[in-house]
């Protein structure tokens, strides 16, 4: 139990609990949207470039969700356990998550749109830029399950 009096004890106990919501969040955010929202804007749209503008604008707000709690994260780990903190498998797990939502955000989904600006005049399912669009998707989705699974282990990880 911990006393409001005792500051050290109350931050402590809030910052664990802004974790636990952090960790919520981003998890959340991760499986609610690409694996239930994302697919049914596909299967609902007819339009499918609409539904892959909005299927973006989601993943750029769960990534912006995964940046920030990432970062609060690793920082709230390092404060409250020092140099410790970089020997738990939470921290790196963490990392690793923030270093693909990183990637994936601002290099393969930067990427990702150039390709569909260049190709929009012609269409980019059409076009020769499709290829290349087809490749790199793949890789933004396989970095975004490597980033919900890890993001499974960081919810089950015991004692985190």
């Amino acid at each position: 139990m911990f006393s409001i009096f005792n500051t050290e004890t109350f931050v402590n106990h809030w910052s664990d609990k802004l974790a636990t919501i952090a960790i919520t969040a981003w998890v959340g955010a991760l499986w609610s949207i690409g694996y239930l929202a994302a697919p049914t804007l596909f299967n609902a749209l007819q339009d499918r470039s609409v539904a892959g503008m909005l299927a973006g604008k989601m993943f750029s707000l769960v990534a912006y969700v995964g940046i920030t709690c990432g970062f609060y994260l690793l920082i709230q780990r390092l404060v409250m356990n020092g140099a410790s903190a970089l020997k738990q498998g939470f921290f790196w797990i963490v990392l690793l998550m923030l270093l693909l939502a990183l990637a994936g955000h601002f290099g393969i989904g930067s990427l990702l749109a150039g390709l569909k600006a260049q190709a929009m005049p012609t269409d980019v399912m059409q076009s020769v830029f499709s290829s290349k669009f087809k490749v790199w998707h793949g890789v933004a989705s396989i970095a975004y399950l490597i980033e919900s699974l890890l993001g499974v282990f960081l919810v089950l990880k015991p004692g985190r």
